[in-house]
């Protein structure tokens, strides 16, 4: 499959023969929150032992309950692969692949609230609730002109924050808001989009040969339906597959 070399990449990205990949335990489209620790599942994880494979090394999950833990521990060296979302903000430490996978981001709003639409939110005084250095809270500090971000540290606090302080939208994951909104008799998941997080792999800075090769993996488990079947064999409904590079 790929044109860089594997004994290059290896020597990068699995140098004692183990490819230590970077686990977010907080997003359950990609790693299954029953799932033990030591023994996780997923479609990060499926990708992670495909990879290893091919590289020809053996793999160890290096699990972390935030992006934001997993994005800070890249300089470090605790992971040679991590998935995350691939974040501007994050892009000064890591090299990221093309998207393998899109997840929609979309807001929930309460009972009542006059919001209709997406290009509602963003005015004077609304506030919405969002979970700290998560992709879409970095990608709506870079875009809201109008709107207030109140942030929680996690999934469960911001919905948790929403709630308590009667705030007037949660930002989200389009799968995670539909689960929320049926704890909320009247509330609604507003339609459409104001992002969609890319979820790609990344690996700490200076390792050029293990990021071209890592590009190449991802566009080739693209295409050949590997993500695909990933996603489908985990039933992890609210993952699209991300479009190949050049397509439109």
């Amino acid at each position: 499959m790929p044109e860089t070399s594997v004994n290059a990449a290896r020597i990068e990205l699995a140098p004692a023969g183990t490819l230590r990949a970077g686990l977010n335990r907080a997003n359950f489209l990609l790693v299954n929150k029953a799932s033990a620790l030591n023994d996780p599942s997923g479609v990060a994880v499926d990708m992670a032992r495909e990879l290893a494979r091919r590289l020809g090394a053996k793999v160890e999950f290096v699990t972390y309950e935030s992006p934001p833990q997993l994005a800070d521990a890249a300089p470090s060296g605790a992971w040679d692969v991590g998935f995350l979302g691939a974040e501007p903000a994050r892009a000064g430490t890591i090299d990221f692949t093309p998207a393998y996978v899109e997840i929609e981001c979309t807001y929930l709003v309460p009972a009542g609230s006059p919001i209709q639409s997406i290009a509602d939110v963003d005015r004077k005084g609304v506030r919405i609730s969002v979970s700290a250095r998560s992709a879409y809270d970095l990608y709506l500090s870079r875009t809201l002109a109008n709107a207030t971000l109140v942030r929680a540290e996690g999934l469960d606090a911001s919905y948790e924050r929403f709630v308590a302080d009667k705030l007037d939208a949660l930002a989200g994951l389009r799968p995670r808001l539909e689960t929320d909104v049926s704890k909320l008799p009247g509330a609604r998941v507003l339609p459409g989009r104001f992002t969609a997080v890319q979820q790609a792999i990344g690996t700490p800075k200076g390792r050029p040969a293990g990021a071209a090769y890592l590009r190449e993996f991802v566009e080739d488990v693209k295409r050949s339906g590997f993500v695909a079947q990933a996603i489908e064999r985990h039933g992890a409904h609210g993952l699209t597959v991300a479009p190949k590079v050049g397509d439109s």
